[in-house]
């Protein structure tokens, strides 16, 4: 009867137990993982050191970006350890636990690599969904799953059980072990196509010599191109001729011209909102009802955060094909105004270099061109004045800076005793009042106790 991987394992297992090499092997396991742990703790501190020395200090986020990477290096070179240790130990007496050993600190670097990975794609900015962590799960117990198949032998009667399981697709015949090595193939590609890409955009936005507008467009391309090749590779080396992607293309075109025309204008508009530089990340425009800073320039919408916080996705198709107002595109200097109302006996030679010398003094207000106030209009309740100054912020709101505005005004008023008039009206009937109100009258006129 013949003996079956798993039985073979436990049987050298049982005989490494019985001798002293046992203690050999153990002492090599722990020797190499404090090394390891020991090295890396070192590289940490060496790597914290040069951040804190450095002409611009890191930001938490980048110190923790590289923790979570140099936690990957310690079983990493824990294995490299133990495989030099093998490599020495094998001339002289059984490595059984060591061949386990080995393994398990490589499915724990896949799994510490492969956190990193969806992290650095998904969470980019720290926080992670319930989602996240299913999928985090679902990847450790399947890198769990195929290690213990390797470590007992099973691998290779799956791979055959596999093999042997056809599925008819049209004319041709593809096994479940062909389909699941395709499905593998082009989800660890795409992810490390996705993970270069992600890698790209950082370094792109950090290069502050080229415009915004061009390093966005440089990312969105070479993400694009990325995952183009990562699935082209894929399918070739799983062995599927890329011909039959021109049925796809065909497809797609067909689907373009009847149901996708709004996606694929978004999309070119995108580009082209991108290319000719009109809009740029953190200008202040409005576009329709919508008005506010932009913060992001996707493939098929822009992002627009309004004064009050609630952010607006307006398709990239209406900042082409409709008016767009920028505050930010050749100056950032805007105009705003205020109004208030004096009295007829106001001496304005006097109160003007007051008000315009008040608004000066609010933060935010431009010094380089100062506040000027102006007599609008001879109102029917007193001289109607505006006075109008410049902000070079617009995408800070223009509530607050009016209120400071009109407080300093405020305040001057009272100061030099100037009163702002409120409306007065004064009734009058013109011509002989009608008998029930002309004794109305005369009634509440006579003296009280007196007879009429």
């Amino acid at each position: 009867m013949n003996e079956t991987p798993l039985l073979n394992l436990i049987t050298d297992f049982v005989d490494d137990f019985r001798q002293p090499a046992i203690l050999w092997q153990a002492l090599v396991i722990v020797a190499c993982l404090a090394l390891s742990w020991l090295l890396v703790r070192q590289l940490r501190v060496f790597l914290h050191q040069r951040a804190e020395a450095a002409t611009v200090p890191a930001t938490p986020e980048t110190l923790q970006r590289t923790d979570s990477f140099i936690r990957i290096l310690t079983p990493v070179l824990a294995a490299m350890l133990l495989g030099i240790a093998q490599h020495f130990l094998a001339k002289f007496q059984s490595v059984n636990l060591l061949s386990i050993a080995i393994p398990l600190c490589t499915s724990m670097a896949l799994v510490r690599f492969g956190f990193y990975v969806l992290r650095r794609i998904f969470a980019r900015h720290g926080d992670i969904s319930p989602t996240m962590l299913l999928l985090e799960k679902i990847f450790t117990v399947v890198v769990w799953a195929g290690m213990a198949l390797y470590i007992t032998g099973l691998w290779p009667e799956l791979h055959t059980f596999l093999e042997s399981i056809v599925v008819p697709l049209g004319r041709n015949k593809v096994s479940v072990a062909a389909i699941l090595q395709a499905a593998i193939s082009v989800a660890v590609l795409l992810v490390l196509a996705m993970w270069a890409g992600t890698s790209l955009d950082e370094r792109l936005m950090k290069m502050q010599g080229l415009h915004t507008s061009l390093r966005v467009v440089l990312s969105r391309m070479g993400r694009a191109v990325l995952i183009l090749v990562s699935v082209l590779v894929s399918l070739s080396l799983v062995g599927i001729d890329l011909t039959v992607l021109s049925v796809f293309g065909g497809a797609f075109g067909v689907a373009l011209g009847f149901g996708l025309q709004k996606i694929a204008a978004n999309f070119v508009s995108g580009f082209i909102i991108l290319l000719d530089r009109s809009l740029t990340i953190g200008d202040m425009i409005t576009v329709g009802q919508f008005t506010g800073k932009v913060t992001q320039i996707n493939t098929r919408y822009t992002v627009l955060l309004g004064g009050d916080g609630v952010e607006s996705i307006v398709p990239n198709e209406m900042l082409i094909s409709g008016g767009v107002q920028n505050m930010s595109l050749s100056n950032r200097m805007v105009w705003l105004s205020t109004a208030v109302s004096v009295g007829y006996e106001t001496d304005l030679d006097v109160i003007f270099p007051l008000l315009e010398a008040a608004t000066a003094k609010v933060p935010r207000v431009s010094q380089s061109n100062p506040p000027s106030a102006t007599l609008v209009r001879f109102g029917a309740d007193g001289l109607d004045v505006q006075i109008g100054f410049w902000i070079a912020d617009p995408e800070n709101g223009t509530g607050g800076v009016k209120s400071n505005v009109n407080r300093a005004i405020w305040r001057t008023l009272q100061e030099h005793k100037v009163t702002v008039p409120f409306p007065q009206r004064e009734l009058r009937i013109v011509g002989t009042p009608p008998a029930p109100l002309a004794s109305a009258a005369e009634g509440e006129s006579a003296p009280s106790g007196t007879q009429p």
